[in-house]
Order: structure tokens, then C-alpha cells, then sequence
């Protein structure tokens, strides 16, 4: 055979890149299990409470309040690193939710009436209910104002507690749940808005208001690269900074303003993809000068690329990891490390507060969510999902009790004082715990059962 027709030599890749590809693959899928996002959580909440009541407790205080000072000219601004967490990396948080409700509403579990009434009704009851029986613990004391901190519920968590469970849950109970988590996000970001505002600069909504328009006009001239939409959203953060509104708020405005199609295309993405495959394939068996003429090619196989998932999708994709394994792990670092002598239950309205939280998230959320669901189906408003039983319903209950993110981040909003706020901490943090191991128990009680 003529040497020019013996088959080229197949190219050996090196040991050590195998083995990095194996391992990045391997934790590619690591980072999409659910259960491991939540243990990630739990485990920088321990991290956090062992440092904050060590012998380096001054450090862990020292080290969220150390100074991040950006100058320009004779521009400056200096916030701690507390706040780059809780302000500024929480907006992706909050743009992630975004998002998520956005899919739903478009096909997901809230895209109708019929399929968001039960979900919308379970989520009312588990909001209702825990703030009632905080209010009725803490009524005409300063700890009143920490009325919405048991009304939030982590998804992440009791997803990822959920999925402990294995694939013995039923579907439907998962749906629900998310579904109600989703409703909880919502109704927490409305009081958040709402209550926790003490007043409004009208200047900043118009600032927030040219933001808004800026993606509008982004979506409109078919810009899809997401690094071109941190200008607009840095406009909406500040703007609604200098309202007073929580700026974290600009990440579930350009979540929800996310598109859920493609952008418009004169061709169809896979046709773009065939055909420019086949043109780079004929480029590159041809002539050597015509491999130099493939940028066009190219381009337009990264367009297609891209547009093969909706932006809703691309964002949820891409940001989860990171949110997941990064900046909720770090929020949780840097509010759960509660310094147990500073909590001073011994105080009778710091002791007021942390049971009220815990009774609220442990026992109020389960009820809120069982009455409110029994009320819908016995008045034939609603049916339960197909597969589910009131062992589900009792179980997303449960759940639903682990406030975690959501419920640390409105008690910083809600109190002031550094005592009631330590108690309010610790409530959420033990509440958390104590849902999540009662609801993983009764879901190995169905499971058994079944």
C-alpha cells in the first residue's frame, strides 16, 4: 500500500488529560445531583457556627465586615464584604429564582390555572399559617417585625432533602413541591418589596425603569450574549439601591424578563449547524488557504449553538453550578455563624422569637400547607396530582418547613438588634434541621409502606 494511503496514525492523548477529562466529567454530573447542592449548604451553615463560636469568633466578625474599597477618580465607594455577599452575589441567587419562575409560568407547573391553583393554594396556607403563629407568640413586642421569617422555604434544600429519598417519591410530589417552593419565593420577593422598604427614592425607580428598558431594547435588536445584559442589570441594581427596595430584587426582574423562546432566526438552528459543519468539512479538505476562511463558518456554529436551548434555559444551565456550589454555600457562611452566647435566650423576647420561628417553620408549615390543600380538594376547587396521597402532601409539609436562605435573609432585613437577630438565626437554622430530618423520616415511613 502507497504511503499515501495508509491510515493517519490515531493522535495519543496524554495520561493526565484523560484524567482531568474523566474527573471534570464526573463532577459536571456531581454538580447537577440535588441532594449534594443541599449537603453543600448544610455544610457551610456548620462551617459557619463552628467558626463563629471558636476561639477565632472576632475573626469570623472581622473578616464579613473587612472594607472593599473601588476608586475612580475622586469616586469612591466602600461596603464590607458582608455586603458584596449578601447585595450583590444574592442577585444572581435571586436571578436564578427569577428564572425558574418564569419557565414555570410559561410550561411548567404554573403555566395554567388548573395546574397552579393547588400549588398556589398549599403555598398561601404554608405563608399564612406560620406568620399567624408568629404573631400570636410575639404580639405588641419588638420581635413582631420578624413576622416573615417563617414564611420562606429553600429550595434547594428540600429538593436536595427530597431526593434523599430516592426514586421512590412519586413525581408528582416533587412538582408540588417545587411548584409551592417557587409560589414561597415569590410571596417572600412581594414582602420583602413591600414591607421591608422603609422608603422610596423616586429617582432611583427611574433609574431601575431605564434599566428595564435597556434589556427590552437588548431582546428587541436580537443582542443573545448574556455578558452585554451586566450593564442594564447593573442599572436596575443601582437604581433600586438608591429606591431603598433590596437591590438583590434587579436579579428576579431580569430572571422574570428572560425570554422562554429563541431568538428569531432566518434559519432554523440545526439547519445552521448541518450546514455549516458541511462547509468547514469542505473548507478543510480543500485547499490549505481556504482553512484560513473559516471564522464566518464558525460564528455562526456558536449562534446556533447558543439558540438551541431558550435563554430561560441557558441561564438556569449555566448559573446553577455556580449558585448552587458557590454563592449559596457563601451566603450561608457568612449569616449562619451565629455566636451561641450572642443568641442570649435567656433574654424573654429573644426566647420569644426563636420558638416562635421554630413552631412557626416546624409545626405552621405543615398545617398551612395540609389545611389548605384538604380545603381545595374537599370543595372540589382542586384535585391531587396523579400519584400523589396525603402522605405526599403531608411530606412537601414537612419540607416546606426549611426555610434556611430565604428565612436568614429576611430576618437580617427584619431585625435590627444584634440579639434578636442572633436568635432569629439560630431558630431558622435549628427549624431547618429539624424539617428536614422529620420530613426525611417520614418519607422512609411511606417508602416502607409502599
Amino acid at each position: 500500500m502507497p504511503a499515501e494511503n495508509a491510515p493517519a496514525a490515531k493522535p495519543v492523548i496524554p495520561r493526565p488529560q484523560v484524567l482531568t477529562e474523566r474527573a471534570l466529567s464526573a463532577l459536571e454530573r456531581f454538580s447537577h445531583i440535588e441532594a449534594v447542592s443541599g449537603i453543600a449548604l448544610l455544610v457551610a451553615a456548620l462551617l459557619a457556627l463552628a467558626w463563629a463560636n471558636s476561639s477565632y469568633a472576632d475573626g469570623y466578625t472581622h473578616f464579613w465586615e473587612t472594607p472593599i474599597t473601588l476608586s475612580l477618580g475622586a469616586y469612591s465607594l466602600s461596603q464590607s464584604v458582608h455586603f458584596l455577599v449578601n447585595d450583590v452575589l444574592m442577585t444572581v441567587f435571586f436571578l436564578v429564582v427569577g428564572a425558574e419562575i418564569r419557565q414555570e409560568i410559561h410550561n411548567g407547573a404554573l403555566a395554567t390555572v388548573k395546574l397552579a391553583f393547588l400549588p398556589l393554594g398549599a403555598a398561601l396556607g404554608g405563608v399564612i399559617v406560620p406568620a399567624l403563629i408568629y404573631l400570636a407568640i410575639n404580639h405588641g413586642t419588638e420581635a413582631v417585625h420578624g413576622w416573615a421569617i417563617p414564611t420562606a422555604t429553600d429550595i434547594a434544600f428540600a429538593v436536595g432533602v427530597l431526593a434523599l429519598l430516592g426514586k421512590s417519591v412519586p413525581g408528582g410530589v416533587r412538582v408540588l413541591l417545587l411548584a409551592l417552593a417557587i409560589i414561597d419565593d415569590i410571596v417572600a420577593i412581594l414582602i420583602i418589596a413591600i414591607f421591608y422598604t422603609a422608603s422610596l427614592d423616586y429617582a432611583g425607580i427611574a433609574i431601575a425603569a431605564a434599566g428595564v428598558l435597556m434589556v427590552l431594547a437588548f431582546q428587541r435588536m436580537g443582542i443573545g450574549k448574556a455578558a452585554l445584559y451586566l450593564l442594564p442589570g447593573a442599572i436596575i441594581w443601582y437604581g433600586l439601591f438608591k429606591t431603598g427596595v433590596h437591590p438583590t430584587l434587579a436579579g428576579v426582574i431580569l430572571g422574570l424578563l428572560t425570554p422562554v423562546r429563541s431568538m428569531p432566526m432566518k434559519e432554523k438552528p440545526l439547519d445552521m449547524i448541518q450546514r455549516n459543519f458541511h462547509e468547514l468539512v469542505d473548507r478543510f479538505s480543500g485547499k490549505p488557504e481556504a482553512q484560513q476562511s473559516v471564522s464566518a463558518p464558525l460564528k455562526q456554529l456558536r449562534q446556533a449553538q447558543r439558540e438551541m436551548l431558550t435563554p430561560v434555559q441557558r441561564v438556569q444551565s449555566s448559573l446553577h453550578p455556580w449558585v448552587a456550589f458557590g454563592i449559596m454555600p457563601l451566603f450561608a457562611l457568612a449569616n449562619a455563624g451565629v455566636n451561641l452566647a450572642g443568641a442570649d435566650l435567656n433574654n424573654h423576647l429573644s426566647q420569644q422569637a426563636f420558638i416562635a420561628v421554630i413552631v412557626a417553620l416546624v409545626l405552621g408549615k405543615p398545617l398551612g400547607v395540609i389545611m389548605a390543600c384538604s380545603l381545595l380538594v374537599k370543595s372540589r376547587c382542586c384535585e391531587l396530582p396523579a400519584g400523589v396521597t396525603w402522605g405526599g402532601v403531608a411530606l412537601v409539609g414537612l419540607l416546606a418547613g426549611i426555610g434556611f436562605t430565604m428565612s436568614i435573609f429576611i430576618s437580617a432585613l427584619a431585625f435590627i438588634d444584634p440579639s434578636l437577630l442572633s436568635a432569629a438565626k439560630l431558630a431558622v437554622l435549628c427549624a431547618s434541621v429539624v424539617a428536614a430530618l422529620l420530613g426525611l423520616s417520614w418519607g422512609w415511613m411511606l417508602r416502607r409502606r409502599q
